[in-house]
């Protein structure tokens, strides 16, 4: 399925923003991205880190993604929109334990943040061509 140039340009765009997202979890953002970590999971400063470098190596790997595999854009937005949804329960976490990060620091901005998630999930699909494909595989039966 063909997309258009607006949708490749914001597909990069995503990629980019994967992939500074990914360093940035692995470099200088490191501790803020702690914040992020349910707290449902072990609350071991090493298991935590590791979580951190996990997904910062998974964001990496879909930015590149994002950008590079053309032939694959459909499969890649469907994989960052699950991934989107996959980490959402650190947000839901960072708001309902009230942890100051990347700037927010009261309840209002953090649940401000969490609706931006959908978004992102959106972005991700649209920017791919999924949604077109999955309506008109819905459409044809």
């Amino acid at each position: 399925m063909k997309i258009t140039l607006l949708q490749h340009a914001l597909r990069t765009l995503l990629g980019a923003f994967m992939l500074y997202a990914g360093i940035a979890h692995l470099t200088f953002r490191r501790l803020d991205f702690q914040a992020q970590v349910p707290r449902w999971l072990p609350n071991d400063p090493a298991f935590m880190d590791f979580v951190v470098l996990a997904s910062g190596v998974v964001e990496i790997s879909l930015g590149l993604a994002m950008i590079f595999l053309i032939k694959r854009q459909r499969q890649v937005g469907i994989a960052l929109a699950i991934f989107f949804v996959l980490i959402f329960s650190g947000n839901i976490s960072q708001y309902t334990n009230s942890i100051s990060a990347f700037g927010l620091d009261t309840d209002q901005k953090r649940f401000i943040r969490l609706l931006f998630q959908p978004l992102l999930v959106l972005w991700a699909l649209w920017s791919t061509g999924w949604l077109k494909g999955w309506r008109s595989n819905q459409a044809n039966g």
